[in-house]
């Protein structure tokens, strides 16, 4: 994307500004003050390059695709927190149900507050249709309970590298994962599951700014 004076150094976590479906990409309008503008940049950036958009999140709904996670093909997960609030899920809602597909409401915990950056994926990484890597204790009965009643099995952080985004994991597909290098024990963990574990040093362009490998990227296909 190209540079604007109206992005600050959060738009390098590029997957919350925009959510990619079926039939074209959903525009978010983050619950980050200084993040909001990223929304119509990613809209310009679908325009320039034929990407079709399908929706657009409008005040006061408030959303980030961090707080966002596929279930099926037909059923995404929306975390309920400070940076995707219940307008903007009405509105998620809205927008995908006319096209046979479900959104369900997760609650997230007050956990560090709201200066935090605490989205629904800093608690749960999907690593294949039937596999979550999950942050237990954070996580809300209900969801624990919606996950286990869908046939997922857990694989749980470990907790002393809870601050170090060890929940946050890429899955790209065939057990490959690409996790932080900082968080050995975690990655111990999957690879005893199975797990084909990339790495990378991630203490500045992760750690500092809290976000991690997932958040770095912007998938715009989904298959």
């Amino acid at each position: 994307m190209p540079e604007a004076t109206d992005l600050s150094l959060d738009a390098v976590y590029t997957h919350d500004a925009s959510l990619a479906t079926d039939f074209g990409l959903i525009i978010m309008r983050p619950g980050k003050p200084n993040r909001v503008s990223e929304g119509a940049r990613h809209r310009s950036f679908a325009d320039l390059n034929g990407i079709s958009t399908l929706a657009e999140i409008t005040a006061p709904g408030s959303s980030e695709a961090g707080d966002m996670v596929w279930l099926d093909r037909k059923t995404l997960l929306i975390g309920h927190g400070y940076r995707t609030n219940a307008a903007g899920i009405a509105q998620m809602r809205s927008a995908l149900a006319p096209k046979g597909m479900t959104v369900l409401s997760a609650p997230l915990p007050y956990g560090p507050g709201p200066s935090a950056c605490l989205h629904l994926m800093s608690l749960i990484s999907l690593l294949d249709e039937e596999t979550a890597l999950v942050d237990l204790p954070w996580l809300a009965v209900e969801t624990v309970e919606l996950l286990k009643a869908r046939g997922f099995k857990f694989i749980e952080i470990d907790y002393s590298e809870r601050d170090t985004l060890a929940c946050n994991v890429l899955a790209l597909g065939n057990k490959r994962l690409l996790g932080l290098e900082q968080n050995q024990k975690t990655n111990a963990r999957l690879r005893r599951s199975g797990f084909d574990v990339r790495t990378f040093p991630g203490s500045e362009l992760c750690i500092n700014g809290s976000g991690g490998p997932t958040c770095l990227t912007r998938p715009l296909l989904r298959s």
